[in-house]
């Protein structure tokens, strides 16, 4: 059985900057958006701390946050939340292999993206894999 975590939180609606400052930490970790208000992630001792950081900064933005440990009671959730976070990567993981088709490409940019998505693949991706072979492929190429 999974562990999740979930941040909810309200900010003041002006500074408009403020939300999307707040939206792109989310973004940046990861963070699945569940029902149009629940942000997720899988609970572990790293994700808990980034979220804590994130509480902490809502609230000196003036805003309103809690953070909330849970794990589903109903079977087969946890799967369908799962695939949510794989579909996420999945995205960003095609798009490092679209660019990696291309006969010009910068590698190091690309490798750069890779570790970046890699650090929100919380589940492991297939396609994950499949890009780190692809950048090793094209690293060996290169040289």
């Amino acid at each position: 059985m999974q562990n999740w975590l979930h941040l909810l939180y309200k900010l003041p609606r002006n500074p408009s900057k403020t939300r999307v400052y707040v939206w792109r930490k989310l973004k940046r970790l990861g963070a699945v958006l569940l029902h149009e208000s629940v942000w997720c992630l899988p609970c572990t001792p790293k994700t808990k701390e980034q979220f804590q950081w994130i509480v902490l900064e809502i609230q000196e933005l003036g805003g309103e946050a809690s953070l909330w440990e849970s794990h589903l009671v109903l079977g087969g959730q946890d799967e369908t939340i799962k695939k949510e976070f794989i579909e996420q990567v999945d995205q960003e993981y095609i798009a490092i292999l679209n660019e990696l088709k291309k006969e010009q490409f910068d590698l190091v940019s690309l490798t750069k993206k890779y570790h970046q998505v890699k650090s929100q693949d919380y589940f492991q991706s297939e396609l994950g894999k499949r890009v780190l072979a692809e950048l090793q492929g094209a690293r060996g190429r290169d040289q």
